[in-house]
C-alpha cells in the first residue's frame, strides 16, 4: 500500500507540468505539419550583419511532443557570409534514408511548426568566429549522425547538448524540457554539463543527477527533469519547465 501511495504521488507530480503546459497553450495538438507556420520569428539579426554570429534556439516540439519537450537547433554565420547555416537533428529524415543530422542554409529563427522559438545562446564577433570553428569540429565528431530515438535519446537535444559539451565557450544552458540532453554518448556515465559550469552523471538518459552553476540541481527520472536553480531562483518541472526567474 505504501508503494502504491508513493507511485500515485509521483504520477501526480509528473503530470502537473504537462497539464500546465496544455493549459498555458505551450503545446498545440491540432496542427498539421503541412500547414503549420515556418515563418521567421523576427528575432534573429539580418544575415547581412557584418559580424560573425552563433545562436542556439529552442521551441516547443511539434504536436503532442510539445506537451513535455522542446526541439533545439544551432544557427551560425561567419563574418564574410550573408546567410545563416542551420545545424540540427530531425528524426523523420531517416524515413527517406538520410542522415538525421544536417547543416543547410536557412532562416535561423523559423517557427518550429507554429511554435515560437527562444534564443538560448547569442554570440557575436570574434568570439562567435572562433566558436564556429569549434562547432564545425564538434559536428564532425557527433556519433549519432544516422541514429535517432525520440526518447530517451539520441535526438535533437542530445545533439545540441553534445555541441555544448564540446564547445564550452558557448555556455549553453538547455531548458529542463530539452528531453534527451542527458543522453551521454557511448557508455559514458559521467560528463561536464553543456554549460561547462558543473558535472552530471546519467545512465542512458533515463536516470541521473546534475549539479552546475548554470543548470542548478537537476534530477532526471525516466528522461523527465525535476530541479532547482539557485543562481536565478526557480523550480523545474517536467512539461512546464521553469517556474521562477527566466534562465537568461
Amino acid at each position: 500500500m505504501r508503494l502504491a501511495k508513493k507511485l500515485n504521488i509521483f504520477f501526480i507530480v509528473v503530470m502537473i507540468g504537462p497539464i500546465l503546459s496544455i493549459a498555458c497553450g505551450h503545446a498545440h495538438m491540432d496542427q498539421d505539419w503541412r500547414t503549420a507556420s515556418r515563418i521567421s520569428a523576427q528575432i534573429a539579426p539580418s544575415p547581412e550583419t557584418p559580424e560573425a554570429i552563433v545562436q542556439i534556439y529552442a521551441a516547443r516540439a511539434f504536436n503532442w511532443r510539445g506537451i513535455l519537450g522542446v526541439h533545439t537547433w544551432i544557427a551560425t554565420k561567419q563574418s564574410h557570409d550573408q546567410h545563416f547555416m542551420v545545424h540540427d537533428v530531425i528524426g523523420w529524415r531517416s524515413f527517406s534514408n538520410r542522415a538525421v543530422l544536417a547543416s543547410y542554409i536557412d532562416i535561423p529563427d523559423r517557427l518550429w511548426f507554429g511554435n515560437q522559438p527562444e534564443i538560448l545562446v547569442d554570440l557575436r564577433g570574434q568570439d562567435a568566429e572562433e566558436a564556429i570553428l569549434h562547432i564545425a569540429d564538434a559536428i564532425a565528431a557527433y556519433p549519432y549522425t544516422w541514429d535517432y530515438r525520440l526518447w530517451p535519446g539520441p535526438n535533437s537535444n542530445t545533439f545540441t547538448a553534445f555541441i555544448g559539451r564540446q564547445v564550452p565557450e558557448l555556455r549553453l544552458h538547455l531548458p529542463p524540457t530539452a528531453i534527451g540532453k542527458d543522453f551521454l554518448e557511448g557508455n559514458t556515465i559521467l560528463a561536464t554539463t553543456p554549460s561547462g559550469t558543473g558535472h552530471q552523471f546519467s545512465f542512458s538518459g533515463l536516470f541521473g543527477m546534475t549539479a552546475a552553476w548554470h543548470e542548478g540541481i537537476e534530477m532526471n527520472i525516466i528522461g523527465l527533469v525535476f530541479g532547482v536553480d539557485i543562481r536565478r531562483p526557480a523550480i523545474k518541472l517536467p512539461g512546464i519547465g521553469r517556474i521562477g526567474f527566466p534562465q537568461n
